[in-house]
């Protein structure tokens, strides 16, 4: 199992009030150099659906969605040994350095994106935040068992929540 380095710069701005972070990037997504890379993920259709905007195509589009509604967008994992895209492979995790986001932007509220990422970000990135995560369904192909409309119905609730709290 080699060690990977996390290969792109998280997404932020100064008016960014949410911060969404993953686990670490899929095999597709390291190849396409950028998030959720994978055409099978379903993070761009559900945030899309979210916000009722068209389902970006290209990463200007994918970073101009995210920014037009105050979310940053990052990784909790900054290197690790990790085989293929399975964060159960996942091993020697090295979390990323969460100051780069704090000091852009005046974050309120935290969101990861699946189990990993929840569990690594309350473990070492909480308490340097002191913002509890909200742990939302995993939009990776590998959650089978959430359908895009249960998927868009729970981070709605999660990223509305936020909105109604600005």
């Amino acid at each position: 199992m080699d060690k990977v380095d996390h290969p792109f710069d998280p997404v932020v701005d100064a008016r960014c009030h949410t911060l969404i972070l993953g686990s670490f990037p899929s095999v597709k997504s390291r190849e396409n150099a950028f998030y959720y890379g994978h055409p099978q993920n379903r993070f761009w259709r559900m945030l899309a659906a979210v916000f009722g905007e068209d389902v970006p195509a290209d990463i200007p589009q994918k970073t101009a969605l995210l920014l037009r509604h105050g979310i940053a967008l990052w990784d909790v994992i900054a290197s690790c040994g990790i085989e293929g895209s399975s964060d159960a492979s996942v091993r020697d995790a090295v979390p990323v350095d969460i100051a780069r986001v704090m000091q852009a932007a005046p974050i309120r509220r935290v969101i990861c994106n699946g189990a990993l990422a929840a569990k690594m970000y309350r473990r070492y990135l909480q308490p340097l935040t002191g913002i509890e995560a909200l742990a939302a369904p995993s939009t990776s192909p590998a959650n089978a068992a959430w359908s895009l409309e249960r998927l868009t119905d729970a981070w709605r609730a999660l990223l509305t929540e936020q909105e109604e709290h600005t």
